[in-house]
């Protein structure tokens, strides 16, 4: 885990970030409401280099919300865009929330997990593509930047190519043996240093530090919730609240959409109070046997339990992403919320979407082999 928070640092700083934001944006910035998408296909880019959603907030997502501001969208719209697009990072590989979920349910992996992200995302990202199309046309927002040339585009995608490739480094890698999860991330910051070093060569040693230092700071963050997650999941399971949960959900006899679909408001207001890591550590040692056992894909209940929880990070009164977009664009967490409600409902459609067709979760980690 500290090993991709440190690679999503690197990559967030410097020259990684403006380069996916030149990249996205020559295919769509010069559409009615072009920078909006631009937002969403940058962040969503970025969340196959990063893994953690407060990290792409704060980095390419804050810098994309200024550029919106600039060109004439609505600042409060433009940082509850960033903040709907950040969601999407735990839920693309690399994810850390993932990998914290592979420990508590053993009928996972950490590569299936990877895989299994991958659809789920792209659709969150395809839907609110159609919220920022509606309200682009609502509102009138349209970009006065022209298309670049074609000689330009082809430059700019060979540009971009390098940071895209970390995704393919990690899965690949990990799918053929070639090292563990726990390499893949130690793999990923050596990359990271090298290409932002020495390929886009807008890296210095200050940036290192700085990255080392901030890096530092959420790992012990994370750590500690996760320590003290722990302790909290152990005297659950002392006093048999697992099985308890376990034994009056059986006594039920729900079916297993009846299942998900309780599943999805459990984890929906759980979501509203607790950071995704611990909810995962908690939760999912009671749901996931519950799951099982009814003969829910362990893959598609996981990316259930992830979206889910990821989803809070957006909502009141806790939502982290929302303060910090709100320190990144220097406005009141009460506008960004306001502007909230159309992606709020973009993610719920994807999550009842996701229920209820679980080959998007389950269908890459079949093919790729990650699948148990």
């Amino acid at each position: 885990v500290p090993f991709f928070i440190l690679a999503a640092e690197i990559m967030s700083t410097g020259a990684i970030s403006r380069m996916l934001l030149r990249f996205a944006s020559q295919f769509v910035g010069h559409l009615r409401g072009g920078l909006g998408y631009a937002n969403i296909l940058t962040g969503t880019l970025f969340a196959g280099i990063s893994g953690s959603a407060l990290a792409s907030a704060a980095g390419p997502g804050a810098m994309m919300a200024r550029m919106m501001e600039r060109s004439g969208y609505s600042k409060a719209y433009a940082g509850a865009l960033t903040i709907s697009v950040a969601v999407i990072d735990p839920i693309i590989p690399p994810s850390i929330t993932m990998i914290i979920y592979a420990l508590q349910d053993r009928n996972t992996s950490v590569g299936s997990l990877f895989m299994a992200g991958i659809l789920p995302g792209l659709l969150i990202a395809g839907l609110l593509a159609g919220v920022n199309w509606w309200i682009s046309r609502k509102r009138g927002y349209r970009s006065a930047e022209p298309r670049p040339p074609m000689g330009q585009m082809v430059r700019n995608s060979f540009a971009a190519l390098p940071a895209l490739l970390l995704i393919v480094l990690i899965v690949g890698g990990i799918r053929g043996g070639v090292f563990t999860p726990t390499e893949a991330s130690v793999v990923a910051v050596f990359y990271a240093i090298v290409t932002s070093a020495f390929v886009y060569r807008g890296f210095t040693l200050a940036d290192l530090w700085g990255a080392f230092l901030r890096s530092a700071i959420m790992s012990v963050a994370v750590l500690m919730i996760l320590a003290a997650a722990r302790a909290f999941a152990w005297v659950l399971i002392i006093e048999g609240v697992p099985q308890a949960m376990a034994d009056a959900v059986i006594a039920m006899d729900l079916s297993p959409i009846a299942f998900l679909l309780m599943v999805n408001l459990l984890l929906l207001v759980f979501g509203m109070f607790m950071d995704p890591l611990p909810g995962v550590m908690i939760l999912v040692p009671i749901l996931a046997p519950i799951a099982h056992s009814l003969g829910i894909a362990a893959d598609h209940f996981a990316i259930i339990v992830i979206v889910n929880l990821t989803f809070g990070l957006m909502t009141p009164p806790v939502g982290g992403l929302i303060f910090v977009v709100a320190s990144a664009t220097r406005q009141k967490p009460s506008a960004l919320i306001r502007e909230l409600p159309p992606f709020f409902l973009a993610a719920m459609a994807s999550l009842l979407i996701l229920t209820f067709v679980p080959a998007l979760s389950t269908w890459l980690p079949q093919i790729s082999g990650f699948a148990r």
